[in-house]
């Protein structure tokens, strides 16, 4: 597939890379599609960085198109780490003549990319795109999880127009439907409507208050370490971080904390596409939140490049497994202890038909934490959440 065809080349003419310096700055090992240049060779890379010119469906935070240039500007400044970066830039989706253009041309570019086991990183416009990214993984046929940072769920009202803040219920009311499972991570309780928060609950969807999840940031693992899809929206770091978006509010991640998540978000090896959203330049200090939404992708790819290829249900011989007695249940709860990096994961029963369909979902990410509970004779709420869907 052409895939050239939905994207524009950049322009870095007025970027500062390194001038011969023994470490290398990410401007001088990126292969970036500029102009008067052809087309990358998709085959000998890992990761794609694609701009989306795209904010017609933001909501109240005009001017986040202009992104994409502006991380790339702070992006490319930065020293590549310990290891080969097999970084591609694919330039920006060209700008459709409605909305639904620019989705089908974003949802072909990540669905090819996709096909190649290369990982979307996708940045700049309103978090709307995530649908777009969704839809790439349907036309697969792939089941997925999606992982959303953000201080709201993005679910709007049945009734509501697609943007930045109902995109959630078009993925869930959407048939046929490939959503498994659905996290948000950070939500700000006074923003979020309690009937919202009891949806999320009936839909047996996963939601993390930011006082719990930045009193516990290590729990954050876990929980992206079962994405397939991960979706950061930048009004979830607090003001003083990244003042770059309209809808920012005070409280919220720390910077160190953004980044910490991207570096887990790298690091899960059932990840393959991730977009930072809601970047707006017309409202950033001195560059400060291009400036670490470039950070959060430098980790990114740090912790892509550190993935250790754990995958419990294709080879447990490289893992521990604890079998754990539960009073009154029929069956042992079954951990999972990986020899090599002491990550966890719990078995979830699944029935004989549909053990095809949900075969990469049975299997769920843990900590330590949940161990803890079984031991202490209680199931861990990820344990039961997956069993309501998967029997």
């Amino acid at each position: 597939m052409d895939i050239d065809l939905y994207l524009n080349p950049i322009d870095l003419s007025g970027y500062e890379f390194a001038d011969k310096a023994s470490r290398r700055r990410l401007g001088d090992v990126v292969n970036a599609y500029i102009k008067n240049r052809s087309f990358p060779e998709l085959k000998d890379f890992d990761i794609a960085i694609i701009g989306v010119l795209e904010d017609r469906n933001t909501v109240g935070n005009k001017g986040c198109a202009a992104a994409p240039d502006q991380i790339r500007k702070y992006f490319y400044q930065l020293y590549e780490g310990a290891y080969k970066t097999r970084l591609v830039d694919l330039g920006n989706i060209k700008s459709g003549h409605t909305i639904e253009d620019t989705y089908f041309a974003l949802s072909s570019v990540v669905k090819e990319l996709l096909k190649q086991n290369i990982v979307p990183v996708i940045i700049g416009g309103g978090q709307d795109l995530t649908y777009a990214n969704y839809q790439a993984y349907e036309d697969l046929g792939q089941i997925i999880n999606i992982v959303a940072i953000d201080p709201i769920f993005d679910l709007g009202k049945t009734e509501q127009e697609m943007s930045s803040q109902s995109y959630l219920s078009k993925i869930i009311l959407h048939q046929p439907n490939y959503l498994f499972n659905f996290s948000n991570i950070g939500y700000q309780t006074y923003f979020v409507d309690q009937d919202a928060i009891e949806l999320m609950k009936n839909l047996f969807f996963d939601a993390y208050r930011l006082g719990f999840v930045r009193s516990k940031i290590d729990e954050v693992e876990p929980i992206v370490r079962n994405a397939d899809l991960v979706s950061f929206d930048i009004s979830a770091i607090r003001h003083s971080d990244a003042p770059g978006n309209k809808n920012v509010a005070p409280n919220g991640f720390y910077g160190e904390e953004a980044c910490q998540i991207a570096r887990y978000a790298g690091m899960s090896d059932k990840l393959t596409s991730i977009g930072f959203y809601e970047m707006n330049p017309e409202f950033d200090n001195h560059g400060q939140t291009a400036h670490l939404v470039a950070q959060m992708i430098w980790y990114f790819v740090d912790g892509f490049y550190n993935r250790k290829d754990e995958f419990p249900h294709k080879d447990k011989r490289q893992f521990v497994k604890y079998h754990v007695a539960i009073a009154g249940e029929k069956d042992d709860l079954v951990f999972y202890k990986s020899k090599k990096s002491d990550r966890w994961w719990m078995e979830v029963p699944i029935r004989s038909q549909n053990k095809v369909k949900f075969k990469r979902h049975h299997m769920i990410p843990c900590s330590y934490h949940d161990y803890q509970i079984a031991c202490d004779n209680d199931i861990p709420d990820r344990w039961w959440q997956a069993y309501q869907k998967l029997m």
